[in-house]
């Protein structure tokens, strides 16, 4: 029962910023989770670590081993993106609306309302206070919107809502003050140093707002302002000597305390090299002056832009959904494109500077351009709504995913990433599945149609419709693939249609509720079907005897599914309690009582506690695993239980999410939350929303008004639609509220006991493998189970040797190794060697594999997954090189010339 998170999958982009690690690694914020895709590899995964509400500001180290993320709330967590582990809790007691890691990685900063705090960037060291706050800059009047950092990590620029950009010193002196430039009549978008701080004589600040207006602020010294006033020339210079004076007395009290001591040698280290060496370029007594404006000339409002020093490239997405790019100083457009025709949440550089990623949180969808080559890298786009069904492959390959938003789309497992999107329907997608072939996938929707894919085509092949209108909830195929059932919510009829030909079959009636749960026998040609009529009806499909038993239940029955041998079927009922039947017989084997495990947190909604509240205290879906041996359950709760089919007892909760932003996580609410009008958490009083970087149109698709109140916020309740494990036995998905969930087991820290003694060490594999002891080495690994010691045992082996360790290998770690050369097929170059390993495990051990079959079937069905897998990648690459192969092996023989050989190719 160790299935742990691996992926999340179909989630959309809902706002913050999004960031590059390197140059080819986007990471972006998906709900209270950070997304990581490698867009060399055209890979993505989640990383394993959640924050408490929906993520709002991610920054990333200038080395890439450091993310800071910050959720809505201001809680903060550092992880360490080598080892995807967290390494520190902080709260920043406010929301965060800007934050930015200096270029030499030691400060970070971060906008905390109207005030800018420095911190210092903590070690990878355990600590009991990380988290060191260097200073405090104050001088805005509203919310800081933007940061910017010069080149040497001196000097930060940040802008604010009150229309100003304060330029700050971060190492300051007690009388120094920010620089304030004005001039903007809009909130402040974007800040940037022009170029690396080299001299003062080449200084300037670019600063861009909301309504389109790009300002070029320069920096003159005192010596070189142009036409500047006798008078105030003076002044100037008295008060530039009275600091000069003023900073020689600090030096020589610093000089004179180092070398009475060591003491302030360590605060000097701690404040960094820019404070202990002096620097010509002052910017806080010289002046500043605005050299140039630009207008972007667009009707739409600027949302957000990037810039990048070393190109003089300046990016700006509008709300309009355009994006330019644009050369600086010189303002020339290179770029103008058009992405969607919403507003552009965030705009960004790799840090080579050919690539753009933009983010759209009201379409959920995130872009890389590449810019010079003007080619698209990436194009991800989550399901928008809710993700309502969700079915595996036969290979264990692929999944579908289906939504409210109409789509269907194909995901890729091992990579995580989505390869194809259908759009045929009109209306919500309820239910998905793969016909036998691998090669069809099936879909059920609200708009009264089912349709089936080709996928080596990509085309909708077959469209199966109704004499009258119906709404379609429930589908099903039998295991030939040539019979497609489908079950109505509003007729309450099943309806049968040839895959082949696209006709209607039948019509089988007798429910008098919407048929929820429709599911073939894995074993006989009989089709089960449950209702909200509170039966569950068994029927004849292809003798034409129509319905041949109805089992009879207290509650309406909201789904059901069939065991693997097809002697059991389970019914989940209203009352919460899981009804298990013999089919066969029609008689109740037993029921489980899930009403207590399935019972979920209390909404912000709810007058009773989450203990008194009936709602959601039931199973909508079921799956049994692929030996047949355990059944996992959701419903409308944040949880997901899993139940011994044998002992009916439960053997362990998953708690799909820890996301506050969703309503039912909270077992009790705060009472201080709570209004005249309402939960305080359900009152919107924001101001704007166009600035902030979320998106509230997605937040409203699901919640509820309260009654009073002339602007409330929505939340999405956390719930579980659809439970699909896969054929695998491995993993298994769950479509959520987030998104598309994924599950593996993990075998790494478990291990067997049998046969384990005090003899059984990592020494001891070790001191095996130096006396070629292969066989005793790789016995002890896989007593061990430790993934690093099997590998090594495994690649030590000698390939004349297999057969015979083969032979040796005792039949109780038979699948283990099945699972371990599994995933050596995924990370391993060496293919043959480990073919041959295979072929000498099914070779040597086939007849104990058969008569294991129940146990091991799933573990073979793994290794069988990643063989045709690296089988389909080698036939690709092959058959896209044939020609090339063929030069090759054509005309590059020769023979021995002049006592020199060739190479025979």
């Amino acid at each position: 029962m160790n299935f742990k998170f691996s992926n999340l999958l179909g989630a959309p982009y809902r706002g913050g910023n999004v960031e590059f690690k390197k140059d080819a690694v986007l990471l972006s914020p998906v709900g209270n989770r950070i997304s990581v895709t490698d867009l060399q590899k055209s890979e993505s995964i989640t990383l394993p670590f959640e924050n408490g509400r929906n993520i709002s500001r991610i920054a990333v180290s200038p080395s890439g081993s450091l993310l800071l993320s910050i959720d809505e709330t201001g809680r903060s967590l550092l992880v360490n993106l080598h080892t995807h582990l967290v390494l520190h809790h902080f709260s920043f007691k406010g929301p965060v609306t800007a934050l930015k890691f200096s270029p030499d990685g030691t400060l970070f900063a971060a906008g905390v309302g109207k005030l800018l705090q420095i911190w210092r960037t903590p070690g990878f060291r355990k600590e009991f206070a990380p988290f060191q706050l260097i200073s405090t800059l104050a001088g805005c009047h509203d919310s800081i919107t933007c940061l910017g950092w010069s080149s040497d990590s001196r000097w930060i620029v940040a802008g604010s809502k009150d229309l100003s950009t304060k330029l700050f010193s971060v190492y300051r002196a007690p009388d120094q003050h920010a620089v304030t430039l004005s001039g903007h009549r809009d909130v402040l978008v974007g800040v940037f140093f022009a170029k690396p701080l080299l001299s003062a004589h080449d200084v300037g600040l670019y600063t861009l707002s909301r309504d389109g207006a790009l300002f070029d602020w320069r920096y003159f010294p005192n010596a070189d302002l142009p036409q500047a006033d006798e008078t105030k020339n003076h002044a100037r210079a008295g008060r530039k000597r009275r600091m000069q004076t003023e900073k020689d007395d600090m030096d020589l009290d610093g000089q004179k305390q180092h070398k009475d001591g060591e003491q302030m040698q360590e605060e000097e280290q701690d404040m960094g090299a820019g404070r202990q060496q002096k620097t010509e370029t002052n910017l806080i007594t010289g002046h500043w002056r605005q050299s140039k404006k630009n207008f972007f000339m667009q009707s739409a409002k600027l949302a957000s832009c990037d810039y990048h020093m070393g190109l003089g490239l300046l990016v700006a997405g509008f709300s309009s959904g355009v994006f330019g790019l644009y050369q600086l100083p010189d303002f020339i457009c290179i770029h103008m494109l058009s992405i969607s025709t919403e507003r552009i949440t965030t705009s960004v550089f790799n840090s080579t500077g050919n690539l753009l990623a933009f983010g759209c949180a009201n379409l959920g969808q995130l872009l890389v351009w590449e810019w010079r080559t003007e080619t698209q890298i990436l194009k991800q786009q989550g399901h928008f709504f809710d993700v309502n069904c969700v079915a595996f492959s036969p290979d264990s390959q692929y999944l579908a995913s289906g939504a409210d938003d109409n789509k269907l789309k194909l995901w890729s497992a091992a990579s995580g990433s989505c390869y194809v999107t259908f759009g045929e329907h009109i209306s919500a997608i309820t239910a998905v599945l793969f016909l036998p072939t691998n090669h069809v996938v099936v879909s059920a929707s609200l708009d009264g149609t089912v349709r089936a894919y080709d996928l080596v085509r990509y085309r909708n092949f077959r469209t199966f419709t109704t004499p009258t209108p119906v709404q379609f909830v429930s589908l099903a195929a039998d295991q030939s693939g040539e019979v497609i059932c489908a079950g109505t919510l509003d007729s309450f009829q099943i309806f049968v249609w040839s895959v082949k030909t696209g006709r209607l079959l039948d019509m089988l009636s007798g429910h008098e509720g919407p048929v929820h749960g429709l599911s073939f026998s894995p074993v006989h040609e009989i089709l089960a079907s449950s209702s909200w009529d509170k039966t569950v009806r068994l029927w004849d499909v292809f003798e034409g005897k129509g319905n041949v038993e109805t089992l009879t239940h207290t509650h309406d029955v909201l789904t059901l599914a069939y065991h693997p041998d097809g002697k059991q079927l389970a019914c989940s009922t209203l009352d919460g309690q899981i009804h298990l039947w013999n089919p066969i017989d029609a008689m109740l084997m037993g029921t489980i009582e899930g009403r207590r495990d399935i019972a979920g947190g209390r909404r912000m909604g709810d007058r009773r506690t989450a203990a008194n509240t009936s709602s959601g205290k039931c199973f909508t879906c079921l799956s049994y695993s692929a030996d047949g041996s355990f059944l996992i359950a959701g419903g409308s709760s944040k949880f997901i239980c899993m139940y011994d089919v044998v002992d009916q007892v439960l053997l362990r909760r998953i708690q799909i999410t820890h996301n506050r932003s969703l309503d039912g996580v909270l077992d009790f609410l705060n009472s201080k939350n709570m209004t005249s009008a309402g939960p305080l958490d359900l009152i919107d009083d924001d101001d704007s929303d166009e600035e902030d970087g979320t998106d509230h149109q997605s937040q409203k698709r699901l919640g509820f008004g309260l009654p009073g109140t002339g602007s409330n916020k929505a939340r999405p309740v956390v719930r579980t639609k659809s439970l699909q494990l896969c054929p695998t036995g491995r993993s298994f998905a769950a479509a959520t509220t987030e998104g598309l969930l994924l599950y593996s087991m993990d075998d790494n820290l478990v291990f067997d006991p049998a046969d384990f003694d005090i003899d059984v060490t990592p020494e001891a594999v070790d001191e095996a493998l130096q006396e070629k002891r292969h066989a005793r080495a790789l016995i002890l690994a896989l007593r061990l189970n430790e993934f690093n010691l099997i590998r090594k045992c495994v690649e030590a082996v000698p390939p004349w040797e297999i057969s015979d360790i083969t032979r040796a290998i005792p039949p109780s770690h038979l699948g283990t190794l099945c699972t371990i050369l599994a995933e050596f097929l995924d990370k391993s170059p060496h293919l043959e060697f480990l073919l041959q390993w295979c072929e000498e495990l099914c070779v040597w051990h086939g007849k104990m594999l058969e008569a294991q079959q129940r146990e091991l079937l799933p573990r073979l069905r793994s290794l069988l997954k990643r063989l045709v897998q690296r089988h389909e990648e080698l036939a690709g690459m092959c058959s896209s090189n044939q020609y090339m192969l063929q030069f090759l092996c054509s005309g590059f023989s020769s023979n021995k010339v002049n006592g020199v050989v060739a190479m025979n190719l």
